[in-house]
This record gives C-alpha cells, sequence and structure tokens, in this order.
C-alpha cells in the first residue's frame, strides 16, 4: 500500500507539475493576450479619436464650406453695390460736368457780350474823336485862310495908303510914319493872334490825336487777351 501510494504521489506530483507548466503557460498566455488587448484598445482608441477628428475636421470642412458661401454671397452683393455707387457717381460727375459746361458757356457768352459792347463803344469814341479831329482840322483850315485873307487884305490896304501917301509932298513925309507904324503893328498883332489860335488848334488836335491812339493800343490789346 505504501508503494501503491507513493506511486499515486508520485503520478500526481507530476500531473501538479504539469499543471504548473500550463499554469505558467496560460498566465503568460493571458499576459500576451492582455498586452495584445491593450495594443488593441489602444488602437482602437485611436482609431476613435481618428474617425472623431475626421468627424470633427468634416464639420469643420461643411462649415468653412458655409461660411466661404456666405463671404461669396457677401462678395458679391458688395461688389455690386460698389458697381452701383461707382455707376452713380459716374452719372453725378457727367450731370455736374454737363452744369460746368452750360455755366462756362453762359459766363463766356456774358463775357463776349461785354466785350462787344465795350468795341461798340470804342468804335463810337473813336469815330466821335476821328469827327472831332476832323471838324478841328476843317476849323483851322478855314480860320487859317480867314487870316491869311485878311492879313493879304490888310497888306493890300498898308500897301494902297502907303502909295497914297508916297504920293503926297515931302512936306507931310515925316506925318506918313505915324500910320505906317500903326499898319505894322496892326498886322503884327493880327499874325501873333493867328499863330497863337493855330499852335492851340494844333495841340488840341495832337492831344485827341494821342487819346485816339491809346484808346486803339487798348482796345487791341484787349481784342488779343
Amino acid at each position: 500500500k505504501m508503494l501503491e501510494t507513493s506511486g499515486k504521489n508520485n503520478v500526481m506530483d507530476i500531473q501538479l507539475e504539469k499543471t504548473n507548466c500550463l499554469l505558467k503557460i496560460m498566465q503568460s498566455k493571458e499576459v500576451s493576450v492582455k498586452e495584445e488587448c491593450t495594443t488593441l484598445h489602444n488602437v482602437i482608441k485611436g482609431l476613435q479619436q481618428t474617425i472623431e477628428y475626421q468627424h470633427n475636421l468634416k464639420g469643420e470642412n461643411e462649415q468653412l464650406k458655409r461660411n466661404a458661401e456666405l463671404m461669396k454671397e457677401k462678395f458679391k452683393s458688395h461688389e455690386q453695390e460698389y458697381k452701383n455707387n461707382i455707376a452713380k457717381l459716374i452719372s453725378e460727375m457727367k450731370i455736374k460736368e454737363e452744369g460746368h459746361k452750360v455755366e462756362i458757356s453762359r459766363l463766356y457768352q456774358d463775357l463776349q457780350k461785354k466785350v462787344e459792347l465795350n468795341e461798340e463803344k470804342h468804335r463810337e469814341l473813336i469815330e466821335k474823336k476821328e469827327v472831332e479831329i476832323s471838324e478841328l482840322n476843317a476849323k483851322l483850315r478855314t480860320q487859317e485862310k480867314a487870316k491869311q485873307n485878311e492879313i493879304i487884305k490888310l497888306h493890300l490896304e498898308f500897301d494902297a495908303k502907303l502909295a497914297r501917301v508916297q504920293t503926297k509932298s515931302k512936306s507931310y513925309a515925316d506925318a506918313s510914319v505915324l500910320p505906317q507904324s500903326i499898319y505894322r503893328r496892326k498886322l503884327q498883332h493880327l499874325q501873333e493872334e493867328k499863330n497863337k489860335e493855330i499852335a492851340i488848334l494844333r495841340s488840341t488836335i495832337c492831344d485827341l490825336e494821342q487819346r485816339l491812339s491809346i484808346n486803339k493800343d487798348s482796345h487791341l490789346k484787349r481784342r488779343r487777351f
């Protein structure tokens, strides 16, 4: 019985040893499986995070697309508003430009009328001065002719009286000096008066001609301007 019991114990020891070996193997496999499970769990977690990130990224992309569409619509709206404002400004500028053209044309016409009116006044003034000069020249010629005729008449009278005096007796020779001197003084006085009047008329004519020349020069300068 002891041998049998010893044999049974040996068998049990062998079985226990096998069992321990199997247990160690199983424990080792369990550790390996746990590690694999942990690895798989981490992989699954990483995949979940990736999927979640991609989902979030997709949502962000969708939001970005929506924002881009909104920005595009706003840009189109602003672009159209900008075009409308530009068109409005161009229209207003054209209207103002036309108004300025009309105003400039009106001012030019007014200025032209004033220039023409001044030219007409200057023409009338020049014509008036020319008539005055012509009348003064005619008056001067008439006065010169009248004075010349008067001087000739006095010369003739003087010569006639002198001839009558010379035909008288020598006893009256001294008495003839007085009338002769009187006639000469009268003749000299008339000549001086004539010269003074002629000088005054010539001075007046010269002054009028100078004024007329100045008016013509001023008129020409304004025409050139």
